[in-house]
Parts: C-alpha cells; structure tokens; sequence
C-alpha cells in the first residue's frame, strides 16, 4: 500500500494540522514534515537518483507545500497532494538538469555496503550479485524519460494506486497505463544487455531451461 492510501486516522489528523498551519501555526507545519519528511525524501531520490539532489528538492517540496496550502481544498489526502507538490518540483529538477546522466556509483553510498558476511564464499557471492542487479536496475531506470521514470516509480517502488497516480500526476487513467506500459518495455529494453545477471542463480540460461 503507498502512502496515498493512509488510513481515516492519519488523513483526519494531517487535516487538523493543515487547519492549523491556514491559521498560521508553525508548530503545525513542523509536526506535517516530521509526518511526512522521510518518504518525500525516499521518493525524490528515487526520482533524481542524486542524495543532494533529493535533500534540496525535499526541502523545495516542503516549502512549495506551505506557500500554497491556501490552494489545498481537502479533497484528496494531503499525503496524495504532497505526493503531487514533490513530483512536480522533482520534475522541475529534471528538466533543468536536463539529459545529464546520473552517477550510478553515487546511488551506492556509505549507506549501501556489502553486507559484511561470518560465512564465506557462496553467501558473499549473492551478497555481490544483489548488489549489481541494483546498480543495473536503478541505472535503467534513471535512463528513462522523467514522466515515465514517474509512473514507474510510483506505482511499482512508492506502491500508489492507479487512482492515486491519477490524482498525483493529473492524469487520466488511460495515461497513466500507457506511461506505465511504456515504462516496463522501455526498462525490459534497457536491462537486455545485462539479462545474465538475473539469470545467474535461477537455474537458467539465456537459452532459458533446459
């Protein structure tokens, strides 16, 4: 489930802060990041691929919330409306970054080790491998064109629904799918090169079995 799809508890709670913060309550607007802070970061660095990137984008996000707060009518969850404001500011970041390539290495920081591993060899060996499918899979997926990367992201890492991408995105259903449809192909494309390292440990060839 993403985090569009919160539940009746959570949504009535960000509601009582948002009334709080039209009325110009800063402590309100603190406790509204610190609710939602952690996954707006998950998702812009998701969509940048750069940590910096992702922490001045949040930053941005948050601030773009505040200043149009007045424009929030309530209709949606605030987690989905907040969803919208730091995609369209990550989508900003895009574009003025243009087609410049993200640094893979940089997505494989001091938070990311190898796993240090008692046991030897074969353990070790699939810790290795895992981690360069990682690499393949988020190099691919940063090569794609940002509104595809979008709806790649949020529906199959953020988890949101078809609906709540609709809503995020302003999109129509059918939008959506197709982006979606062209996202999977563009990225089955894209990891072909490197298809053995998710063949290796499966039992399979790119043959496929025998």
């Amino acid at each position: 489930m993403g985090h569009g799809s919160m539940g009746e508890s959570t949504q009535a709670e960000d509601a009582k802060l948002v009334a709080r913060c039209r009325q110009g309550d800063q402590v309100a607007f603190d406790a509204l990041y610190s609710r939602h802070c952690s996954w707006v970061l998950n998702l812009c660095y998701r969509l940048t691929g750069n940590l910096d990137d992702a922490q001045d984008v949040t930053q941005n996000a948050f601030l773009r919330a505040y200043r149009a707060l007045g424009r929030y009518d309530g209709r949606a969850a605030f987690s989905t409306w907040m969803y919208r404001v730091a995609v369209n500011v990550c989508m900003d970041e895009l574009k003025r970054r243009g087609r410049q390539p993200v640094a893979i290495s940089s997505l494989l920081g001091d938070d990311d080790p190898v796993p240090q591993i008692s046991d030897p060899a074969p353990a070790l060996d699939e810790a290795l491998l895992a981690r360069e499918r990682r690499r393949a899979l988020l190099a691919a997926i940063y090569s794609l064109p940002a509104k595809h990367r979008a709806v790649l992201v949020l529906f199959e890492l953020q988890g949101l629904s078809y609906d709540e991408i609709c809503q995020v995105l302003g999109a129509s259903l059918g939008t959506v799918k197709s982006r979606l449809n062209r996202a999977r192909l563009a990225l089955r494309d894209r990891l072909e090169p490197v298809k053995e390292l998710f063949l290796a440990g499966s039992g399979q060839s790119s043959e496929g079995p025998r």
